[in-house]
């Protein structure tokens, strides 16, 4: 058995191959929900059980994960930016507070009737930024495949203050939580990899 990864995020495949899983990567284009003032738990939740789905059809007699991370401040979700410009102004909104940063994982495996959405909220605080500063942090990271235009796995000492909760969720993925959910429904032990040549194909 293996996992099929309904996503192209590299911290995801990162963080499967650290768990030591089985899983093959099939990224789903889905019509994303995108709303800067819903409910960030709804939003996640929604958009992670979409890609879900779409996984399954593609792949009915494989578990399908898939996630959807957002991160929200002022009421507002921040998505991946646009542009570099856009990059800076949601540093310069994130520079000096606390922000919370929500991932919903979606579990689908149709033979055996198991479908479940779970979400993880973390919150960070960010350092107080300079001008040079966020110049300094986009010339070391790549912010435009990120929500909230940061990653937390390079350069988080430029940026980050403190994490409180899951550092993997904010990464895109929280370990803990989706091994507990491969758990629940009996799949964890049966993807795991038995050496260290894993299946990811």
């Amino acid at each position: 058995m293996r996992l099929i990864l309904a996503s192209a995020s590299p911290r995801r495949a990162q963080l499967l191959r650290e768990m030591r899983l089985r899983f093959h990567v099939a990224p789903t284009a889905v019509d994303e929900w995108h709303d800067e003032t819903a409910n960030p738990e709804r939003l996640v939740r929604h958009n992670c059980r979409l890609k879900a789905i779409e996984g399954a059809r593609r792949h009915p007699d494989e578990p399908v994960l898939a996630a959807d991370s957002t991160v929200s401040i002022d009421g507002c979700n921040l998505d991946k930016p646009s542009d570099l410009a856009v990059a800076r102004g949601m540093l310069r909104r994130l520079a000096g507070r606390t922000h919370a940063v929500y991932t919903g994982v979606s579990v689908i495996f149709r033979p055996e009737k198991i479908e479940e959405t779970i979400c993880v909220c973390s919150e960070v605080t960010f350092k107080s930024l300079e001008e040079g500063d966020i110049e300094g942090y986009l010339a070391t990271v790549n912010p435009l495949d990120k929500a909230g235009a940061y990653g937390i796995q390079a350069g988080r000492e430029l940026i980050i203050d403190d994490v409180s909760g899951s550092v993997t969720n904010v990464m895109g993925l929280p370990v803990t939580e989706t091994e507990n959910l491969l758990r629940r429904h009996s799949l964890f032990d049966r993807l795991m990899a038995r050496d260290d040549a894993m299946a990811v194909d």
